[in-house]
């Protein structure tokens, strides 16, 4: 970044999920502390780990890091934000109108697309915030990054529109949320200023991973925001390929560095490799920065063997050792009970393998002759990369593999598809002032979400398959998908008791609504399981979100530990680190998922990729052909 001001620098670190964005945002953060400047971090995905990579309680507020001065942190929890984003949005309004009015302006902020402005609105605060020298801004996945740094251009437009029309938004009356404007727009100004923003993409040497920062830095660009940086993330050490197995990662990870070379021709690009512990703690991000910053010379290969703990589980003990499934029984979990259908959701944390999974468990029940269909909500979907099919927004038969059909929501256009669905209709009952204040509304960028999760109660709720296998967003954001039948159940509810009557359409909506929610909770429809690979925060994202769908009642019955090291490859101190550091936390997933069957699945020596790999793969995993 050429800084030419004082102000404050702000640096965004984005890319896929599990890239290492976290751990390259800490290490920048503590780097740039450790030089003196006044730094924050701040976490905008709502699965938040930076307490975990701090060791140390961090939360809502704004928190000092133990044991380096400078550095502060703070984990935007939607929860909260929301709550005090709707009471500064009704205060003024307590003195000037009466209860009902009220009711009215409560209601409409009520709305599960007010959690997304709340936490966006408390991102802008910190685009304002002059205490600091340096703000780094450690953000969801990709998709959910650009659809944040949208919302400002989107909003400040959305407002000047509405205020010309109707003067109501789908947050209220333009006069209430008004003085947003000015600070939306000086927002974005600043992203847009690479002397003040660096925005920062991190990236796994892999397909999947150089396609989505390609694909999200044009996005960026679109929106007038420069990509000034890329880190290549978790580069395997040439001298430790020295087995045919390794050796093979590290020529394919070699050749996506020289494709990124090649696309970012213009772009500083930078490449960390891969530790043999964990990233987590000060003394390990002054290490990382070191080699980063090129500060001074780190051996990436310094000994970091954590202790491996007897579990205190026989189950644990006796099976973490070896990656075999043979006695594990998972047909009831990916197999339809006869007479109903089988959905089978995978969540966790970004980049621990869901795509891969979500491909592996399809291909199986297609091949047992289910009609299946594969579907990803991810903003950033890549089941097509792992098929190597093309995937679009219309069910499509995948070729070479009989009875499978994939599609992907595609938000902008079932945004569209979602607005004439509803303008459709209401042009049959209503004047052109009511139709032109409906357009003005559903202009809103709360609609976006609301058509995304419309499309995926049309196939969930649907009965054309037997299997349907969901492909989901990183662990936050699919909490809140699943989350928002509830949601919505209960604004219709609080709708019905503000008014007389309920519509038409709205008992429709909540017909479906519960009916998805049923089928979640019913364990003979749907499964629900988690993908991580054997380390902490993958495991406590995991389960945290565990914990938070029993309280809707939902329940995780599979567990699939990825991206296990083979012990028979594990030939060298480095990979034997690394390996003994999985069993460690292959023991914390038997300990902390005690109610949900475990699959162990090794890491590949190449990318899983085509119907063929998928074929074998699965056939070893799920056996039977």
């Amino acid at each position: 970044m050429n800084k030419t001001t004082n102000k404050t620098e702000f640096i965004f670190f984005s890319g896929k999920g599990g890239v290492g964005k976290t751990s390259m945002a800490c290490t920048t953060a503590v780097h740039y502390a450790d030089t003196g400047k006044k730094t924050m971090i701040v976490t905008t995905d709502p699965a938040a780990n930076l307490s975990d990579v701090f060791e140390q309680e961090i939360g809502h507020n704004i928190t000092k890091i133990n044991g380096i001065d400078n550095l502060y942190a703070m984990e935007i929890d939607p929860d909260q934000s929301t709550k005090d984003y709707k009471e500064r949005s009704l205060a003024p309004m307590r003195e000037l109108f009466d209860e009902e009015m009220l009711k009215i302006a409560e209601e409409q902020l009520s709305g599960p697309c007010t959690e997304e402005m709340a936490s966006f609105d408390k991102f802008i605060d910190f685009m304002d915030d002059d205490a600091y020298d340096i703000i780094i801004f450690d953000t969801a996945p990709t998709g959910h990054t650009i659809r944040l740094l949208e919302l400002p251009v989107d909003w400040s437009k959305h407002i000047e529109d509405s205020s010309k029309g109707s003067g109501q938004t789908c947050m209220g009356p333009v006069a209430l949320i008004q003085e947003s404007k000015q600070k939306y727009d000086t927002a974005v100004a600043k992203l847009r200023d690479p002397s003040q923003t660096d925005f920062v993409f991190v990236m796994q040497p892999e397909q999947t991973s150089l396609q989505e920062t390609i694909r999200a830095s044009n996005e960026l660009a679109q929106i007038g925001i420069t990509t000034t940086r890329i880190i290549i993330n978790g580069y395997i050490p040439k001298e430790e390929a020295v087995n045919p197995f390794f050796k093979s990662r590290y020529e394919m990870q070699s050749g996506y560095l020289e494709k990124a070379k090649e696309t970012f021709k213009d772009i500083t690009i930078q490449t960390m490799e891969l530790f043999d512990g964990e990233l987590k703690g000060i003394p390990m991000f002054k290490k990382s920065g070191e080699k980063l910053f090129n500060t001074g010379k780190v051996d990436s290969t310094e000994k970091t063997e954590p202790e491996v703990k007897t579990s205190t589980m026989q189950k644990a003990k006796t099976t973490n050792l070896k990656i075999d499934n043979s006695q594990l029984n998972i047909d009831h979990l990916i197999y339809p009970v006869k007479g109903k259908r089988k959905h089978i959701f995978y969540s966790g944390k970004g980049g621990v393998g869901k795509t891969s999974l979500a491909c592996l468990t399809a291909i199986q029940t297609a091949k047992k002759g289910y009609k299946t269909l594969l579907m990803t909500t991810d903003p950033a979907a890549h089941i097509g990369n792992v098929l190597d099919k093309p995937v679009s927004d219309e069910i499509t038969a995948i070729d070479g593999a009989k009875n499978l059909f994939a599609v992907k929501i595609d938000q902008k256009k079932a945004t569209e598809d979602y607005k004439e669905s509803i303008l459709g209709d209401a042009r049959k009952n209503f004047d052109a002032t009511t139709i032109q204040a409906m357009e003005e509304e559903l202009d809103s960028p709360c609609t976006e979400e609301m058509a995304s999760f419309q499309k995926f109660m049309e196939y969930a709720s649907g009965d054309e398959f037997e299997v349907i296998v969901f492909d989901t967003a990183p662990t936050g954001h699919t909490l809140r998908l699943l989350e928002l039948p509830m949601d919505w159940s209960k604004q219709i509810q609080l709708k019905a008791g503000l008014s007389t009557q309920i519509s038409e359409a709205d008992k429709l909506q909540k017909a479906r609504f519960d009916k998805v929610i049923d089928m979640m909770k019913n364990k003979e429809e749907t499964t629900f399981g988690f993908v991580m690979y054997p380390e902490k925060t993958p495991i406590i994202e995991a389960y945290r979100a565990s914990e938070e769908l029993k309280t809707v009642g939902v329940h995780t019955q599979l567990v699939v530990a990825n991206l296990i090291i083979p012990d028979e490859q594990a030939v060298t101190p480095f990979f034997e680190n690394r390996r003994n550091m999985q069993e460690k936390y292959l023991n914390e997933i038997y300990e902390q998922f005690v109610d949900a069957e475990i699959l162990k699945v090794p890491m590949q020596e190449k990318e899983i990729k085509g119907i063929a790999m998928l074929n074998k793969m699965s056939e070893n995993l799920f056996g039977g052909k």
